[in-house]
C-alpha cells in the first residue's frame, strides 16, 4: 500500500534541534529513501489551480491556512499506517515541532 506523507515545519523548529538531533533525524530520512521511496523537501512557492464552472483561476499562495508551511513530502510503500508512523516518527518535521500528515492512496492497482 502507498501513503502520501506531507511534512509541515519551519526553520525555527529545525534550528531548535542540536547538531546530534539533526544528524539523527536526517539519518531517518535516509532510511526512508533507501527503501526506494520518493522523498523531497519543497520550496515555499505555491501555485493553486481552480477551474470551478470552467472559470480557470491560477493564484499564488496556499489554500490551506495553518501555522506551518509545507516543508516536504514522501510517498512511502508500507504494509500499513503503523509501519509508516514508525518510519516518519523520527524525521525532521516530526521531531522539530512540525507535523507529518499520512494519507493512504486509494487502491490504484499498482
Amino acid at each position: 500500500m502507498k501513503f502520501l506523507c506531507l511534512a509541515y515545519g519551519d526553520e525555527t523548529g529545525w534550528n531548535g534541534l542540536n547538531d546530534s538531533e539533526k544528524k539523527e533525524v536526517l539519518a531517518q530520512d535516509k532510511v526512508i529513501q533507501e527503501r526506494g521511496n520518493l522523498m523531497s523537501a519543497v520550496q515555499p512557492k505555491v501555485t493553486a489551480v481552480r477551474n470551478w464552472d470552467k472559470n480557470l483561476q491560477v493564484t499564488e499562495g496556499t489554500e490551506v491556512h495553518h501555522g506551518l508551511p509545507l516543508a516536504g513530502f514522501s510517498v512511502i510503500e508500507a504494509e500499513n499506517v503503523e509501519e509508516v508512523v514508525d518510519l516518519v516518527a523520527n524525521t525532521p518535521c516530526a521531531r522539530a515541532n512540525g507535523v507529518i500528515e499520512i494519507r493512504p492512496f486509494w487502491n490504484t492497482g499498482s
